[in-house]
């Protein structure tokens, strides 16, 4: 069921990709983060009563508390570089490098995770290094 789940996240990144990109002409790219946001906030908490899960919110600990606050704020920083590369460059080039972070990540799993490189995983980091820079060349 992962993988159903990654895979509607690898399509609706891709619909994000396309429709910024067109949605940013001429609007500032800080500002198109900030109305992107409101939408993602807002479509959030209507699956979360939705789901009727606001209950666990007392539940959440410290520890949970200050790294999902360091996620949100990483995301944050992400989406407005994302934007501002999107809204210079062409979408075809920013979103392959914007997708390296899957690189970026493993090798993130490995050093703070102490999740396993295999031969697969380290064949697959490579083939994604040499297809971005590829794509961007």
């Amino acid at each position: 069921m992962w993988f159903l789940f990654a895979l509607l996240s690898s399509v609706f990144a891709a619909l994000t990709s396309i429709l910024a990109k067109v949605g940013i002409e001429g609007v500032n790219s800080n500002l198109a983060t900030a109305v992107r946001t409101v939408v993602v906030v807002i479509m959030a908490w209507v699956v979360v009563f939705m789901t009727n899960t606001q209950s666990g919110l007392p539940d959440i600990g410290r520890k949970s508390w200050i790294f999902l606050i360091l996620s949100g704020l990483a995301t944050g920083a992400s989406w407005i570089c994302y934007y501002k590369a999107l809204q210079m460059g062409e979408a075809s080039k920013v979103v392959p490098v914007d997708k390296f972070s899957i690189v970026l990540t493993v090798i993130l799993a490995f050093l703070f995770l102490h999740e396993q490189i295999t031969i697969k995983k380290l064949v697959g980091i490579l083939l994604i290094t040499a297809g971005t820079f590829f794509m961007i060349l």
